[in-house]
């Protein structure tokens, strides 16, 4: 970990705490060595069994990844924090399981909440965000502008990039994209297929189809 830190190949060290992966104690200590070497810290918790929150929202982490399994009693301190929580519902939609996050739990207990793909060969193949998006809809009973916020500022909150993106601001990157839609409740109500016909990034489009490569 120092000789990542000082060549700079990392900004945050992100630990799998939870049954079958990091202990809470291993975590911890991953995280104090993380916080010693100037990193962020995020951590994937609470996909498959519950962790205590406590000890690791002492150490400010940007992100807590998964949430599955919550202690009702964490909610007041996540949500005085200004950690995010970030729901990755196409892990559970993959592996099959019955349980996802509790958004409204946590929405309604104010704790700010992002989405993520997960993207990974294991337990989350998809590039898709508004198939993430459809799920955090249909199976965590989010409604289609928290699904939105979640995944464009909270998730730029989520990364610590949110002073330049996430939001279509004065001063801040121009990272767009362009939706074939009349209605913003269709991002995440198509599924399976991609709406999106244009993205731009930094002011310039890049796919996934600029005007010129267009078939109508």
């Amino acid at each position: 970990m120092p000789i990542i830190a000082k060549r700079k190949l990392a900004s945050f060290a992100d630990v799998f705490c939870d049954r079958g992966a990091f202990s809470a104690e291993e975590s911890e200590l991953i995280f104090h060595a993380a916080q010693a070497n100037g990193l962020a810290l995020r951590a994937h918790m609470g996909q498959l069994s519950e962790t205590r929150l406590g000890p690791f929202l002492r150490f400010k982490p940007a992100s807590l990844d998964h949430m599955d399994y919550v202690n009702d009693a964490d909610f007041p301190a996540l949500a005085a924090s200004d950690t995010i929580a970030t729901f990755v519902p196409g892990a559970n939609y993959f592996l099959g399981l019955w349980r996802y996050p509790s958004a409204r739990q946590f929405i309604e207990a104010g704790a700010a909440v992002a989405l993520a793909t997960d993207y990974n060969a294991g337990s989350s193949p998809t590039l898709s965000m508004p198939m993430a998006m459809s799920l955090a809809c249909t199976h965590m009973k989010m409604s289609p502008a928290e699904a939105i916020a979640a995944a464009t500022i909270n998730g730029a909150w989520a990364l610590r990039l949110a002073d330049r993106k996430g939001s279509v601001e004065a001063g801040k990157d121009a990272d767009v994209t362009v939706f074939d839609v009349r209605d913003y409740r269709e991002i995440p109500y198509w599924f399976g297929v991609n709406r999106c016909v244009l993205t731009i990034l930094n002011g310039v489009a890049t796919g996934p189809l600029c005007p010129e490569e267009s078939t109508g």
